[in-house]
């Protein structure tokens, strides 16, 4: 009977576990190929456009909610979801029609869109974006970890193709413009 009670007892104890398991998931591959993959803009981003003597054109714009930037003479120009080198072609081709004869446009990005920083942080909250930055720095950025922290792993939230994607990587990790990076609480 004794051994009956410790048996069912055991049991309980590892499918309590497991169940906690069942809420873990690893970042998609999906994840690890958008690294090396061109960068996205979406609103938030903010960019340098240079119209070569083009003053009046040549400035900073943001992205707005929408997806676009706005320019002169030309109008609202669809960035979401461009690389910088589709922008430069967008704007070129907005200006060769009626503007200018051979427009010369670069961009930059002069800002990105901020990170977020949840959970088991000194001061949880939206952070600037710098390139090279791992979860860790972004945790740095945020006061590092509270006392209570996980610091193992950590969960990315990341907008990929239109899909929200949660996965839980190590801190060592990337991280990319627009992510949300969430601490966990550690069991012991």
């Amino acid at each position: 009977m004794f051994s009956k009670q410790i048996f069912l007892v055991a049991i309980s104890v590892v499918s309590m576990a497991l169940g906690g398991c069942a809420s873990y998931r690893p970042a998609p591959a999906a994840f690890h190929e958008a690294i090396n993959k061109p960068y996205l803009l979406d609103a938030g981003d903010r960019i340098r456009l240079t119209v070569f003597e083009q003053e009046g054109i040549t400035n900073t714009y943001s992205i707005d909610q929408a997806g676009y930037i706005s320019v002169p003479l030309i109008g609202s120009v669809p960035a979401r979801g461009k690389t910088i080198q589709q922008i430069e072609a967008a704007v070129a081709a907005k200006l060769r029609k009626g503007y200018l004869r051979d427009p010369d446009v670069a961009v930059e990005i002069d800002r990105y869109r901020p990170i977020f920083v949840m959970g088991e942080v000194g001061a949880a909250g939206q952070y600037s974006y710098v390139p090279g930055m791992t979860a860790q720095k972004a945790i740095a950025a945020a006061g590092g970890f509270s006392a209570r922290a996980n610091q193992a792993d950590v969960d990315i939230t990341r907008q990929l193709n239109g899909e929200i994607l949660t996965g839980r990587v190590t801190i060592s990790d990337p991280v990319l413009p627009g992510d949300t990076v969430y601490v966990r609480e550690r069991f012991f």
